[in-house]
């Protein structure tokens, strides 16, 4: 059993990820029924689920697949969708960079929108936890979404078409995304890159096989990735006039 501090910060994970079951389940169904309708079968969506774990990639490869896109289109553009999931990692190594190997692989297959935007917004209002702390509070995000997104794709895919197109399920795909990036874009650096690959990808939209959404999001991190640079000069040119 826990320490009673264990079973408090594990808890107050789950509670923190808790509220994106309201558009996690509904988002997970629409996979597993989209994917079903695209030919997959009830095993593959499984599959695909629980291997993947990325409702944003998966939904994009699965939508090249059907556009019968070159398998080659489809890895790159899946890996561009997930490529926060580097940015993601290099920002909680600095908090569970120290544990175990093993710990850090399934911290690497556990790492999702969710479970990153909690962890890192607790890890800053709390600096004096540890790392056995941090670890539980992470894995308590993840206990509320990923068997329930693992559940809800299978769901989808066992019931199929015979979800009434009334319910609009779609409705979970940018709820979802607004609901995480919107509370993370707090400095200039966030907002100029999410600005930029906005205007990007609605620029290059005309590209075949979705390849606006790469050119948005490279030309996103390029962009905020230079505005941090930019800060980080001006800060310290205003640090060496203030010594002088």
């Amino acid at each position: 059993m826990l320490p009673a501090t264990d079973k408090s910060a594990f808890w107050m994970g789950v509670r923190g990820a808790a509220p994106f079951i309201l558009v996690v389940v509904p988002f997970a169904m629409l996979f597993g029924v989209v994917a079903t309708e695209a030919g997959l079968s009830v095993l593959e969506t499984f599959i695909f689920s629980t291997t993947v774990v990325a409702g944003a990639a998966q939904f994009t490869a699965l939508q090249l697949m059907q556009e019968q896109a070159p398998t080659l289109i489809v890895l790159i553009s899946a890996l561009a969708v997930n490529l926060r999931l580097a940015m993601y990692s290099a920002a909680l190594t600095p908090h569970l960079g120290a544990a175990p190997f093993w710990t850090r692989v399934f911290v690497a297959y556990l790492t999702v929108d969710q479970s990153y935007a909690c962890s890192v917004a607790a890890y800053e209002r709390n600096p004096d936890w540890d790392l056995r702390t941090k670890l539980i509070f992470f894995f308590g995000t993840c206990a509320p979404v990923l068997p329930l997104w693992i559940l809800a794709s299978l769901a989808g895919a066992l019931i199929g078409q015979a979800i009434p197109p009334a319910l609009a399920l779609d409705f979970a795909v940018p709820i979802t995304f607004l609901a995480i990036i919107a509370p993370m874009l707090r400095t200039l650096a966030h907002v100029a890159a999410a600005f930029v690959a906005v205007i990007l990808a609605l620029s290059f939209a005309w590209l075949p096989f979705n390849l606006g959404l790469l050119v948005g999001g490279l030309g996103g991190m390029m962009t905020g990735a230079q505005v941090e640079v930019m800060l980080e000069r001006r800060m310290k040119n205003l640090k060496s006039g203030e010594v002088r």
